[in-house]
């Protein structure tokens, strides 16, 4: 019969399919584009390493040797004459760290010139913090030695086409370069700051820098000389590291190469500070950090220093467009950074544009989808500023979010969005949520020991991990929560929340954070972002308090539905200098609620976008087409056989004949035959390969019979077959997703089953598994033995007619196997029963009735465990005094004692009379307590398999 479709509805339906197809076209063609703008050039080029003598410093006569490397293009040449590129390294790191993107850019046409700034590595000097009189004018005489290379383009004499590309600290010296000398023709600053003075002594509210709380953290990596500290993407590849300042990059001194031009000069000794304690640091800037750490706070001549050091004050001599792309999760600059540097350059009328990626100092370069955004908008604005080629970038402002897990490669993925609009930290939406909770003492510790855990400065993504499982210390912290959202929300920007506090000294340093808390009650901290204040003039009564707005790292996060907002403010921090007396705040939550910002904005295609879809559509087709094909098969079976077979109708399990035979004629199994009834526990033994793990396999469906069938209370197993939802089974160990929860796998593996939520009896299952709290805990941090402990509770999930484990105490420790002998005797109870296949005898011995021995594919003993152990050749004596009982004993003729019997007396009698023995203890004077006969399951076993039985070797 012919469907009844209208001409108006087929129009529709073609329309519709026409505009997919376009939409579909333009998708493909942005991919396209992308591909190729981004797409990796000819990687041959030619390098120079130099050492060169610049002159700088106040006077502008002061000598500095720096170590160089240039690389250029192929073809390059007096000529063919390209843009150049000037590529700053992190903080503590070398020309080497950096090597990846030169050669990159030079693959791309540019003269990349990479330099060790003063300070480090090989280079000479002292390190001044990108001071204009030194670094910067460092890099001024570099641009004036690449005006002077024939290879290099020019706009006039001595005047170079360059761009400016650094990540963090070579980011700094980009935005005060550019500022210094108007020869630069295009920056890309990343993850760098505004106000170095703020970012290490933040204050949330808007107070002075000198009010501010000491990022001691950070600081004392820097001058303290840690380890390495990832700077996250630079130039293209995000190569940039920051090292331990001072530490040398290289093995020996490097050769000039042809043409290194005038200025080179000799490897000059680094100059150091007269102060130990920071190393290669200049006098003023260790003096300002010294006394800075040592009383925890910071005067003005301390801020001033550091604004010498800041593109803060001089943004609007910036007429060079700047491309500035900073690290969402980033503790050290965070995004209020960048977006105070935009504000500053685009107020004079310079191009500029801003891009959030989800790496940052403390999250590397962000997933590979990230990265890739950040190379093509690097090389966009780039090509188009300096190289001239390219329509203009735009000002769109593009950022992103981990949107999950890759279905290929399992690494994360970012989705990016943007907008035409730049909104800033502030967002563009607003969605207000109320926090509610009593006013609360919180406890200054002495000396801030012990102190929370929000982030930890230098480790990288470890930090970043650590929003999942931020610490709070007890007592030192007050939580105020929301209701459940009832819709979701995608965070973009700095949220404002509002406190009162009261303390007995009038003043306070508190720590505001939000967590977003899953229904299960699992906090996590975004990217370890916290909001450091210091309050003045407090009341001591907090209900004399006025409330104060603080203003927290902005964040790119999306909330979801039912998730609720906790506002914790704490009075310690480990990456922080807080009071060292001791004192009790009172804290209460402001007037307001907490104000989350929004921005609108849309999906930016990629490839990796596109290729998604298409096997998005390709698995789609693939499941319609199982599901059909499932769907006929289990119609076909239940025409087969619906039947119930009368004699199993009652029984758990009847395994007949059962035969599975490998096309290459391998026989794992070759004839198995046993019942599981009610209110027992079988025991499966065998040795390897004796084939227990395939009649398991056969049971649950996982392959096919050769021969046999299997019924399950009656009816006939079949793959597919209804009545394997009364099954409940461990076999092959579990699988799990290790970013998910274990209570979250045991819901999504309970809503993949279809039945209903409150059949599950989820809470008889995790007292089963006994993980406690650890349930909220992600897979990816659970033991083996915990792993196991959930797979038996899945198990257990809708409480199983019949429960099949393949080695349930696998991984646990004697504890836990005892408490999992109790849990399967308790099981097997109200008609339910349970197959367990293990190789630790005594543990069968002591948790089955019945037992079912499988040697070489075939059965060689069943029935209860008492029969199969049989009579007993020894005899095992309680007596009053063992050791003498051995020495008599030890005396008679074919009398033996066992050695090694864990401290019982265990007699051999070899046909004496039992009552002999027994005569013989009574006259020496020992008392006999008890006499009974002693076999244990695995005398039964050795006997039935033999010592050395290797079985079939079953797959």
């Amino acid at each position: 019969m012919r469907s009844p479709l209208s001409a108006a509805r087929v129009r529709r339906v073609l329309s519709t399919r026409r505009r997919v197809v376009a939409a579909s076209v333009v998708v493909v063609l942005l991919a396209a584009a992308v591909a190729w703008l981004a797409r990796p050039q000819d990687p041959r080029v030619r390098t120079e390493a130099a050492m060169l003598t610049v002159r700088s410093g106040p006077s502008g006569d002061e000598p500095v040797d720096l170590d160089t490397t240039l690389y250029l293009p192929e073809g390059a040449s007096a000529r063919e004459r390209v843009p150049a590129v000037l590529l700053a390294h992190g903080f503590g790191g070398t020309k080497e760290s950096v090597r990846t993107d030169a050669e990159e850019f030079a693959g791309r046409g540019y003269a990349v010139l990479t330099w060790t700034a003063r300070g480090f590595g090989r280079s000479g000097g002292q390190i001044h913090l990108d001071d204009p009189d030194h670094e910067v004018r460092d890099a001024q005489r570099l641009l004036d030695w690449l005006a002077a290379r024939p290879e290099v383009a020019t706009d006039a004499e001595g005047d170079p086409k360059v761009g400016v590309v650094g990540g963090s600290y070579g980011g700094g010296l980009a935005l005060l370069l550019a500022a210094q000398d108007q020869r630069v023709d295009a920056i890309v600053p990343m993850i760098t700051w505004n106000d170095l003075s703020r970012a290490f002594l933040p204050e949330s509210t808007g107070g002075d820098p000198t009010q501010g709380v000491f990022k001691k953290g950070w600081a004392g990596l820097f001058f303290g000389g840690g380890g390495n500290v990832g700077s996250g993407p630079a130039g293209i590849s995000g190569s940039t590291e920051e090292q331990p300042q001072g530490a040398p990059a290289d093995a020996g001194p490097p050769s000039p190469g042809p043409g290194a031009g005038p200025g080179t000069g000799p490897t000059g000794a680094p100059a150091r500070t007269a102060d130990p304690a920071c190393g290669r640091f200049a006098a003023d800037v260790c003096a300002a950090y010294l006394r800075i750490a040592t009383t925890g706070r910071a005067d003005q001549a301390a801020v001033d220093r550091l604004r010498r050091s800041s593109p803060a004050g001089v943004l609007d001599r910036i007429t060079a467009p700047t491309l500035l792309v900073q690290g969402e999760a980033d503790t050290l600059f965070p995004l209020s950074e960048a977006d105070a540097n935009a504000r500053g350059i685009a107020a004079n009328g310079t191009p500029v544009r801003v891009a959030w990626f989800t790496g940052g100092h403390d999250g590397g370069e962000g997933p590979q989808t990230d990265s890739d955004r950040v190379r093509f908008l690097t090389v966009q604005w780039l090509d188009h500023y300096v190289k001239g080629a390219g329509e203009p970038p735009g000002d769109d402002f593009t950022w992103s979010r981990i949107a999950g897990f890759d279905a290929l490669d399992r690494g994360l993925v970012a989705t990016g969005y943007r907008t035409s609009d730049y909104p800033g930290t502030s967002g563009d939406g607003r969605r207000e949520v109320a926090v509610s909770g009593p006013a609360q003492p919180v406890a200054n510790p002495p000396d801030g020991n012990p102190a929370a855990i929000s982030s930890v400065p230098f480790a990288g993504a470890l930090s970043s991990l650590l929003g999942g499982v931020a610490g709070d210390i007890p007592g030192q912290h007050a939580r105020f929560e929301s209701a459940p959202l009832d819709d979701a929300v995608d965070v973009v920007g700095a949220p404002t929340v509002s406190i009162r506090a009261a303390s007995p000294t009038g003043e306070a340093v508190l720590f505001v954070k939000l967590y977003d808390v899953s229904p299960d009650g699992a906090a996590t901290l975004p990217n370890g972002l916290v909001a450091p204040v210091r309050l003045t003039g407090l009341p001591a009564d907090v209900s004399a308090a006025r409330p104060v707005t603080v203003t927290l790292p902005a964040i790119v996060r999306r909330i979801e539905a039912g998730h609720r907002l906790r506002l914790v403010v704490a009075t310690s921090d480990q990456a922080y200098a807080t009071p060292v007396e001791p004192t009790v705040y009172t804290v209460a939550a402001g007037d307001g609620p907490v104000v989350l910002p929004t921005v609108d904005g849309t999906v930016i295609p990629t490839t990796a976008v596109i290729w998604r879809w298409v096997l998005a559509g390709l698995l789609a087709a693939i499941a319609v087409g199982l599901v059909v094909l499932v769907a006929l098969l289990r119609r076909r079976h239940r025409r087969q056989d619906s039947s119930v077979h009368p004699a199993y109708a009652d029984v758990p399990l009847a395994v007949r004949e059962l035969r599975k035979e490998y096309a290459d004629g391998f026989v794992a199994v070759s004839r198995v035959d046993f019942e599981v009834h009610p209110g027992q526990v079988v025991g499966l033994l065998g040795p390897n390969g004796a084939g227990k793990t395939t009649t398991l396999r056969v049971l649950m469906g996982l392959t096919q019979p050769t021969a046999g069938e299997i019924y399950v209370f009656g009816h006939r197993l079949v793959p597919g077959s209804p009545v394997l939802s009364r099954i409940g089974a461990l076999v092959e160990g579990p699988g799990f997703l290790p970013h998910l929860s274990g209570l979250e796998n045991l819901k999504a593996y309970w809503r993949a089953t279809g039945r209903p939520w409150q059949d599950a009896h989820f809470d008889e299952a995790l007292e089963i598994a006994g993980l406690g709290a650890s349930v909220h805990r992600r897979i990816r941090n659970y033991s083996h033995g915990m792993k196991q402990r959930l797979a038996i509770a899945q198990a257990m999930l809708g409480l199983p007619e019949l429960l099949v484990l393949d080695e349930p105490t696998d991984g646990l420790d004697p504890p836990q196997i005892a408490e999992m002998r109790r849990v399967l005797q308790r099981y097997a109870t109200d008609g339910r029963a349970v197959l367990v296949s293990s190789h630790l005898l005594a543990e069968v011995e002591q948790t089955c009735t019945h037992a079912v021995v499988v040697n070489k594919g075939r059965i060689v003993a069943s029935g209860p465990v008492e029969e199969i152990v049989g009579e007993s050749p020894s005899v095992l004596f309680d007596v009053s005094d063992p050791a003498a009982a051995r020495s008599v004993l030890g005396r008679l003729d074919g009398v033996r004692v066992l050695p090694d019997t864990e401290g019982q007396l265990v007699v051999d009698t070899n046909g004496t009379a039992r009552s002999e023995v027994v005569a013989e203890l009574v006259r020496a004077g020992i008392g006999v307590d008890r006499v009974v006969p002693r076999r244990r399951l695995e005398d039964a076993f050795l006997a039935l398999v033999g010592e050395n039985s290797r079985g079939s070797g079953d797959r």
